[in-house]
């Protein structure tokens, strides 16, 4: 039986060195002249497309004159994900991981991210991690993440993977909104801390395990072959 595993992106596979706050920052300052105007939204494990709505309803926009900001946003930010920045790197572990999942037979490897599609694409393709990914789901298929893993189980699907039970479907994440999403669908949560939220945060946000980071690649392969049977936590 084969393992869907579901990774987020920031905080989770890489940094960007906040690349997607500034561009999202830029793009509404020019199409509504508002300095600023994403600043006490809160952002780490919300969708694109909630962190938009909720800045717009703060200031007044009304949701038809939206329909410009994705195409902006994504143009600022292809241009704030080239110069270097202390904070802009793949999380440790992150690579290797990905290539040994990569020769299993038994799992399924794609996407449950905030990111607009194309925003995803373009900050893994700057890594080169984006060919790992065979599918996902986006900010552009629902604006409550609690609804993505439905969302990418049905893609999985129509793009020839397996059709599996939710306790078979993995959601890597490091936010405790990554824990819901996959809680809320019965799929397996499991947290890694290398993101703004504390191991202890995520597990109290119901991960059934925590890594501190994803180095430990034999650790984290162990997962696909144990059923859940309850919480339990795991250091890298």
């Amino acid at each position: 039986m084969a393992t869907i595993l579901l990774f987020d992106i920031d905080g989770t596979l890489v940094l960007t060195g906040g690349a997607g706050q500034r561009a999202m920052a830029r793009a509404f300052e020019d199409l509504f002249d508002i300095a600023d105007g994403f600043r006490d939204i809160p952002m780490a494990g919300r969708t694109d497309t909630w962190i938009l709505a909720a800045a717009a309803e703060r200031h007044g926009i009304a949701p038809a004159d939206l329909a410009r900001f994705r195409d902006a946003y994504l143009q600022h930010l292809e241009r704030e994900l080239e110069p270097p920045h202390p904070r802009k790197a793949i999380m440790p572990g992150v690579r290797a991981l990905l290539e040994a999942l990569t020769e299993r037979d038994d799992a399924y490897l794609a996407l449950l991210t905030g990111n607009y599609e194309r925003a995803a694409r373009l900050k893994l393709e700057h890594f080169d991690l984006w060919r790992y990914f065979r599918c996902g789901a986006f900010a552009d298929d629902a604006e409550d993440r609690n609804h993505l893993v439905p969302k990418a189980l049905e893609r999985v699907r129509s793009r020839g993977g397996p059709a599996v039970d939710p306790d078979d479907v993995i959601v890597v994440g490091d936010t405790p909104h990554d824990m819901a999403c996959a809680l809320a669908s019965g799929a397996r949560a499991i947290g890694v801390a290398t993101g703004p939220f504390s191991a202890q945060q995520l597990q109290d946000s119901g991960a059934a395990v925590v890594f501190h980071d994803l180095s430990d690649t034999e650790a984290f392969l162990a997962l696909l072959d144990a059923r859940p049977d309850g919480h339990r936590r795991a250091e890298s």
